[in-house]
């Protein structure tokens, strides 16, 4: 009797151990998605400014200064439940206005252009790569937390169910080009 409480309460103690292990790797999981998610913001916001700076330095045509700095404006002031699109309006925008690289040739020739080109390509390639972190953040916290394990321990406590940020982030092609690799 003695020797099966002992196994008993070892085996208890062991499961309360890997349950406890798992319930601190789930709140780790959802830390890495805050910061993933907060770098994706700053990213997001960091593209939106450069691109109104842009528009507003007076190197583009005005349609294009227009197009570009109202699809930025909409992406920084839109609420979460619109960003996603927002964004992905402003993705199409420097697309439509950088699709050709002579528009981005004739940015560079501008005073300041050079600088405000390469500022605003590292903003354009630096979202996709922070979307994909955050992205992959919370495909391993959705992995983890369809555990039954999770569900019926109740292990994520009252953590909201992550969620991907879906975004068109594909960039203009002369703005995806590397410092360096055009002729």
């Amino acid at each position: 009797m003695t020797v099966t409480l002992i196994w008993t309460a070892i085996a208890l103690v062991a499961i309360g151990l890997y349950l406890s292990w798992t319930a601190g790797r789930l709140d780790r999981l959802h830390a890495r998605i805050d910061a993933a998610r907060a770098a994706l913001d700053a990213q997001l916001l960091r593209r939106a400014s450069v691109t109104q700076e842009l528009a507003t330095s007076g190197v583009l045509d005005p349609a294009a200064s227009i197009v570009l700095y109202e699809a930025a404006h909409a992406a920084r002031q839109a609420e979460e439940e619109h960003r996603e699109v927002a964004e992905s309006e402003l993705s199409q925008a420097l697309r439509a206005v950088f699709g050709e690289p002579a528009q981005m040739d004739a940015v560079r020739e501008a005073p300041g252009g050079v600088d405000a080109a390469e500022e605003l390509a590292q903003a354009v390639r630096r979202v996709p790569m922070a979307r994909r972190f955050h992205n992959d953040a919370v495909r391993a916290a959705r992995a983890l937390r369809r555990h039954r394990k999770v569900r019926w321990f109740r292990l994520a406590g009252h953590a909201p169910f992550p969620l991907a940020f879906e975004m068109d982030d594909e960039p203009p092609a002369a703005l995806a080009d590397r410092p360096g690799s055009r002729p």
